[in-house]
């Protein structure tokens, strides 16, 4: 999950960079079965680390580990120096390649609305705030690549100060830019924020949509 959110959110910034910067070419690029194969390939991608922690885990421990009590925590895999150094590089390369596709097609992007704002104004000022929607999310999702060493460097101190760490990292950098999206997305469909309206005033006020 560390690293399968953020590469789907430059999944969606490569292809938003597509459909407004190659208008032409998105429906000959962005279909149904291409999709389907971008989703294996983030999946795939996604689980080179973690199944590399665990393959040199299980060939370098004794069998009598399994059975001993260990705080659940990813840093129970890295037992070598250099597994270590392996997943600094490894989280450093997603990192790099993620950060750059993002900067690429959203500078892209922001280039095209400001370009489109001359004639259409109200369409650009959309595609902006979609682009920096789409940023805000994107760089806590960034961000939590490098939570587990925050944490390391905390439970060699304390373990109760490490928890609380952990806690605020699961908080802000993983479940936040999840929840967000959704949030915001559904806000702008009309029935769903009526219906959402509705709730928050208990059913008292009666919440009629607007007629377009």
């Amino acid at each position: 999950m560390t690293f399968t959110s953020p590469l789907t959110l430059t999944a969606m910034s490569l292809e938003r960079y597509v459909a407004i910067c190659m208008p032409l070419r998105h429906s000959e690029i962005s279909y149904v079965r291409r999709a389907f194969n971008c989703i294996i390939i983030i999946h795939a991608v996604s689980s080179v680390e973690p199944i590399t922690m665990t393959v040199i885990y299980i060939a370098s421990v004794p069998h009598h580990i399994y059975t001993s009590n260990a705080l659940c925590q990813v840093e129970v895999f890295i037992i070598h120096t250099w597994q270590q150094h392996l997943r600094v590089v490894m989280t450093n390369v997603y990192f790099l390649v993620m950060f750059s596709a993002i900067l690429f097609s959203y500078g892209k992007i922001m280039q095209a609305a400001n370009r489109a704002t001359s004639s259409n104004g109200k369409s650009a000022a959309r595609g902006l705030k979609t682009v920096i929607l789409h940023g805000l999310q994107l760089l806590p999702s960034l961000i939590q690549l490098w939570c587990p060493f925050v944490e390391q460097a905390f439970l060699n101190v304390d373990v109760y100060m490490y928890m609380e760490v952990r806690y605020f990292n699961y908080i802000v950098f993983m479940l936040s830019p999840r929840c967000l999206c959704p949030l915001v997305y559904g806000l702008r469909d009309e029935k769903f924020f009526m219906a959402l309206k509705q709730y928050a005033f208990c059913g008292v006020k009666k919440v009629s949509p607007t007629k377009t």
